[in-house]
């Protein structure tokens, strides 16, 4: 055998025994089947993007692209609502698991599913299909933007009630670290987005040409499909998560007290982000429809790298969850750190792409020489972003699936609510540093929300959290 030969031995042994071990296979087992669903979902929304952003008239590709940047940050305060009281039942799903309380999952998944809709996902609907242009208009949409949006708006709020069932199903699976069916389902529903879209965009074979009305059409239509398909998968009965509808539920009260009191401060940090980033996303849109176009395509590229740090802190929350709830502190901390260390590895990899590829990033969604040079600046700011966001999302996945919710809440209080909208309108108001300031703030903000859950994790207090 060669010295070349020995050498690829020892690199694929090393491989091997890197694999095997039993914390990583766990992280990579629950983990890749998120990372994949979230990745490829993302990479369906920048073709949905691409698609709008090469409608042949470009004032209207631009207005278009503008317009879902505006109503995609109310609609996200719905969903971050929604995720925040999901929040609450991967953590409890996941405890119970550990503490082999298994009669108790159903129930969770009952109260998690019926809380959302009725306080959350059809008042919310409702009250976005009625003040539809006011809403619009809060988010500073000019006339042309306004014109495109309203039809999406409407329509994407009627998929939103179905939006949310998919999203308590897929995180009560997620909680005991069954992954590849919300993956399967939910890849199935967004590829079928992607056909809906260009059918109903362009007009192509016979369909009416909707414009960006149609993207919303496709959106609804796909998110009613990944309920339907989730909620027969449950009461069907053949995962440990199921529902049995001929099963008289009722409310309990301790379920209620564990939703609320790790649902609560989640809830909170969600206003507290959303709200956050529509006083930001304002402050960007007074720089005009082309800049506020380059800075939606940046963010819609910037959701990409979101993807490891949430895939990785889901599978923090779930085997810290069901560590905790076997009572394996120690466990619980190595799955934790082992997710951060991981995932970091990956956003690492994009942080570079991002830094190096930005303009060939940017050009697969306009051909506009002004938007290409403003986004590719962005991301490279979002390049230097990569580590802090990682290391933030996963530690405060982990620190949600012990239950320990408040911390992630201050962190996001003080980093974006206070320094970056404080420092976007320096930076972009005052100063007048445009895009490039709005995003240092973004950079400036991130740091600040990891050096608190950071901090929370290292005291290891979070280990001792008790539920009912």
């Amino acid at each position: 055998m060669t010295s070349s030969e020995c050498e690829k031995n020892k690199k694929k042994n090393k491989l091997l025994m890197w694999l095997k071990n039993p914390t990583k296979a766990d992280v990579i087992n629950i983990a890749w089947p998120v990372l994949v669903e979230l990745l490829l979902g993302s990479l369906f929304g920048m073709i949905d993007m691409m698609m709008l952003g090469r409608i042949s008239d470009n004032s209207l590709a631009a207005a278009s692209v503008a317009a879902v940047g505006m109503t995609n940050q109310p609609l996200f305060i719905g969903i971050s609502l929604v995720q925040a009281l999901n929040v609450g039942g991967t953590a409890m799903v996941a405890r119970y698991l550990g503490s082999d309380q298994k009669d108790k999952i159903e129930t969770t998944l009952k109260h998690v599913m019926l809380l959302s809709l009725l306080m959350l996902a059809i008042p919310l609907s409702i009250l976005g299909i009625i003040f539809t242009d006011s809403i619009l208009n809060f988010m500073g949409a000019e006339a042309d933007a306004l014109q495109a949006g309203r039809g999406y708006f409407k329509v994407v709020m009627v998929g939103f009630v179905f939006q949310s069932l998919n999203m308590s199903m897929s995180a009560a699976l997620r909680g005991i670290g069954e992954t590849k069916t919300p993956m399967k389902i939910n890849l199935k529903a967004n590829f079928l987005n992607v056909i809906g879209n260009a059918l109903l965009i362009y007009g192509l074979l016979g369909f009416p040409k909707l414009g960006v009305t149609g993207a919303g059409i496709s959106t609804a239509l796909s998110n009613i499909i990944a309920s339907v398909l989730l909620f027969s998968y449950v009461i069907k009965g053949k995962s440990i998560v199921k529902l049995n509808i001929k099963k008289r539920f009722k409310f309990d009260k301790d379920i209620i007290y564990n939703l609320v009191k790790i649902g609560l401060p989640a809830s909170l940090e969600q206003m507290a982000l959303r709200i956050g980033v529509l006083m930001f996303v304002k402050i960007v849109a007074g720089l005009g429809t082309v800049v506020y176009a380059s800075h939606q395509i940046a963010l819609n590229i910037l959701s990409l790298s979101f993807q490891p740090g949430q895939a990785f802190g889901i599978a923090a929350s779930s085997l810290v969850g069901r560590s905790l709830g076997a009572h394996e502190l120690s466990k619980a901390e190595n799955y934790a750190k082992e997710t951060r260390r991981i995932g970091s590895m990956i956003s690492t990899f994009m942080a570079i792409m991002f830094f190096f590829f930005g303009p060939q990033l940017v050009g697969l969604y306009s051909k506009d020489p002004e938007i290409i040079k403003n986004s590719s600046l962005a991301l490279k700011i979002i390049a230097l972003v990569q580590p802090f966001q990682s290391s933030q999302l996963i530690l405060a996945g982990g620190l949600r699936g012990a239950g320990d919710t408040f911390w992630p809440l201050v962190g996001t209080f003080f980093g974006v609510l206070l320094v970056r909208v404080s420092l976007a309108h320096v930076f972009v108001k005052i100063l007048g540093y445009g895009l490039a300031g709005a995003w240092i703030a973004v950079f400036v903000d991130q740091f600040v929300r990891w050096l608190f859950v950071y901090a929370r994790f290292r005291t290891g207090h979070w280990k001792y959290t008790k539920l009912r």
